[in-house]
């Protein structure tokens, strides 16, 4: 999948056509030059970006919306820079006797137009490590990446290890100075988790170096940081040793007073990065309205943090079949911004009809199918889903919490849906490394598939999923299955990208789904499990009669796409940050 040309985009509702106005005028005029210019840019840290075409890979959603956050950030012509490693290695699966098996592949960033800059120097307590620093220019932003090749794969180790915590000192410590070394000082870092922590101490720690007071130095890099958290409890979050930070910390700092001030956040010789992390950034944000108010961190007081609700979204013309695009546009669903019109958007939207739709979505299936021509099952082999077939889908990262397991509590109740609507059901999703409690699942579940004769012919497990398959599902898939623990979703994208391609969403009332009335949707909700479950099955019943009758199309798809099009937009979560930090 290639980056695209994008189109500009503003939030709806506004105020009024002035605001549309103002705001983009306030980008084209550069009004925003005294705060962000090319040499004062937007400074975007992450331990994690998902973006194929540019050779990094990461791991889920985390890396998924930093890539979006980028592409936002070319089409509004924002001068924005994204720092993240490039990783030498990247993880892959395949599937052989029934069994996934896990293998790396090594990359070279030169394979994928990234410029060499210079070097810069780290520091541990046993020398000085060289980070490769390169770069690679997409319109008004950037990559700005550190590499070395020992740097290891995304999320290598153990998350409390002694190589994980190098990543993150390289790429705070590391992509400050990659950031110095190419002409740039932030007008604003937004950190990305607390992986990034080290990118405001880096820039504290130079504030005191250079002879501002330590004091007025905290200020100011506070009021200049963005904390963004993703998750919702800290107490899952890695924690590190005191002799750690000596060896891996301390030597990149060069203020004592800096110093001094991270020492004080140990407790019993151990740190949570979320403690500092909170301290140092005066602005924080959740990515969802529910996540903002029940995500549970504190301050070192004890004191439960307050966050500002900026739900996530997607970049609509990465993720949107383009003859869905072209529809939207032509029938003023979306203005030249790619987002709701702001006249007569619900009007337009109830026009929509079932042909068109069902029409659209063949045109995605097609895509679908051609991208499942070079991908094999779990048996090893290739995927064709009929055209005519009804499709479900759950593609999203395999974790416990958001249980891909759910829909086959019940082999035979999935079996009958499954026969009686010509249905498939595609799983798609990846094991986190190290998580063995989570690959036995895995393993389980498609062996129960493999025993049942009805399953193992409708059910496809499709392994090394990536963008490519995420992308594919979304346009060809006729309805999604969503089914977190409710409570423990942060947000989530998957879904987004199912709602700006005319699929059904079938999902609990979590993260960026509930911004919107539960029933804006197909929700499955119960008192307990044993009932989610048979909502969960009644509604895929609902959605597969709905492909089935006009009416009900129409409706499913027409409530969906009035309640959630301006939710989804990229370009609304660019500009409820700008409007928040400045």
């Amino acid at each position: 999948m290639q980056d695209q040309n994008f189109n500009k985009q503003v939030y709806h509702p506004l105020d009024s056509v002035e605001d549309v106005e103002e705001f983009y005028q306030a980008i084209r005029r550069e009004k925003l030059t005294h705060k962000l210019a090319p040499e004062r840019p937007y400074c975007y840290w992450t331990i994690e970006t998902y973006d194929k075409s540019n050779g990094i890979r990461g791991g889920g959603g985390l890396g998924v919306l930093a890539a979006d956050m980028r592409r936002v950030a070319e089409q509004l012509q924002v001068p924005f820079v994204l720092v993240t490693p490039f990783y030498p290695w990247e993880s892959h699966q395949r599937m052989e006797n029934m069994e996934q098996i896990d293998y790396h592949t090594e990359k070279h960033y030169q394979d994928f137009g990234f410029n060499f800059v210079d070097t810069v120097n780290i520091k541990t307590a046993t020398g000085a490590v060289a980070l490769d620093v390169i770069e690679k220019r997409l319109g008004s932003s950037r990559f700005l990446c550190v590499t070395e090749p020992n740097f290891g794969e995304l999320y290598s180790g153990e998350s409390g290890s002694d190589h994980r915590l190098y990543q993150e000192v390289s790429l705070g410590f590391g992509g400050y100075k990659a950031l110095k070394l190419v002409g740039c000082r932030p007008g604003i870092i937004q950190l990305n988790e607390v992986a990034t922590f080290f990118a405001a101490v880096a820039r504290l720690d130079e504030l005191v170096d250079s002879g501002m007071d330590f004091y007025e130095a905290v200020v100011y890099t506070r009021k200049h940081t963005l904390y963004t958290n993703h998750t919702l409890v800290q107490a899952a979050e890695a924690t590190f040793h005191y002799d750690q930070f000596e060896r891996y910390v301390f030597p990149n700092i060069k203020s004592t007073s800096v110093r001094r001030w991270l020492s004080d956040k140990f407790t019993d010789g151990m740190i949570r990065l979320s403690t500092p992390t909170v301290e140092i950034a005066e602005l924080r944000s959740g990515v969802s309205k529910l996540h903002a108010r029940v995500a549970n961190y504190h301050d070192i007081n004890g004191n439960k943090i307050k966050f500002k609700s900026i739900t996530n979204g997607i970049h609509m013309r990465t993720w949107t079949l383009p003859e869905i695009m072209d529809y939207y546009h032509n029938n003023n669903i979306l203005d030249k911004f790619d987002l709701p019109t702001i006249r007569e958007f619900e009007e337009n939207v109830n026009k929509i009809s079932a042909e068109d739709i069902r029409h659209l979505k063949g045109l995605g299936r097609e895509k679908l199918n051609d991208i499942l021509s070079h991908r094999t099952d779990q048996y090893g082999n290739p995927v064709f889903i009929p055209r005519d077939a009804m499709l479900f889908d759950f593609k999203r990262r395999f974790v416990d919490y958001k249980r891909p397991w759910l829909p086959f509590t019940d082999p035979e109740r999935l079996a009958k849906i499954l026969q009686e609507n010509n249905a498939h059901y595609i799983l798609a999703g990846r094991v986190h490394m190290g998580d063995t409690t989570m690959f036995k699942k895995l393993m389980d579940l498609l062996h129960l598939i493999d025993s049942h004769p009805i399953l193992k012919e409708r059910v496809h497990y499709l392994p090394d999923y990536d963008e490519e398959l995420g992308l594919g599902l979304s346009l060809g898939a006729n309805s999604s299955i969503n089914t977190p623990i409710v409570g423990l979703e942060a947000c989530g994208t998957s879904w987004m990208k199912d709602i700006a391609n005319m699929g059904i969403l079938i999902s609990t009332h979590d993260g960026g789904v509930a911004d919107r009335p539960a029933d804006s949707y197909l929700t499955v909700d119960g008192k307990n499990e044993a009932q989610e479950v048979e909502e969960l099955y009644r509604q895929m019943d609902v959605a597969a009669k709905a492909w089935q009758n006009d009416f009900d199309l129409e409706y499913w798809i027409h409530k969906e796409l009035i309640a959630y099009l301006d939710v989804i937009s990229g370009s609304r979560m660019m500009r409820d940050y700008l409007n928040y930090l400045f």
